[in-house]
């Protein structure tokens, strides 16, 4: 990656590496890195762009906003040499027509986005439902087994 730095310099310079995984800094430089994609603007006051650490949540009151939103930040990803893994990205239907099958829809690079019945963010797990519900199970799930494992600790 090529930067431009715009004070005495003005010269480019090569960066050869980035910031450590799990450094308390790779939050906020990613936040500051990422700042213009939380101004994209695609003609409507109610969507929603989220940007924590590496994880990034669109939230549109339709599947075609959904879309544009994508593939505004798409464009704005690739001019700032970023991309998105496909692979981890999905989509849930919050609302009144949230059982309705959807197609799904194709990113610029031509990859497909699957639906989802429950999506992973931040620790939450958000279920596709009529209206916002979160699951506790995966919560309770790891509270038991660390409590179990505390108790049979201390039999011994």
């Amino acid at each position: 990656m090529l930067v431009l730095c715009t004070a005495s310099f003005l010269r480019l310079f090569a960066i050869t590496f980035g910031v450590r995984q799990g450094s308390v800094l790779s939050p906020i430089l990613f936040n500051v890195y990422l700042n213009d994609l939380a101004n994209i603007d695609i003609g409507l006051n109610r969507l929603c762009l989220i940007l924590y650490a590496d994880d990034i949540l669109l939230i549109a009151p339709s599947i075609t906003f959904l879309e544009k939103l994508l593939h505004k930040c798409e464009l704005e990803l690739l001019w700032i040499d970023m991309a998105i893994n496909y692979n981890k990205s999905c989509c849930l239907r919050i609302g009144p027509h949230a059982k309705v099958v959807c197609n799904g829809f194709m990113c610029l690079s031509g990859a497909p986005i699957a639906w989802a019945n429950e999506v992973r963010y931040l620790g939450i797990f958000i279920l596709k439902s009529r209206t916002f519900k979160c699951s506790l199970d995966h919560a309770k799930r790891s509270f038991y087994r660390a409590a179990i494992i505390i108790i049979k600790a201390g039999e011994w």
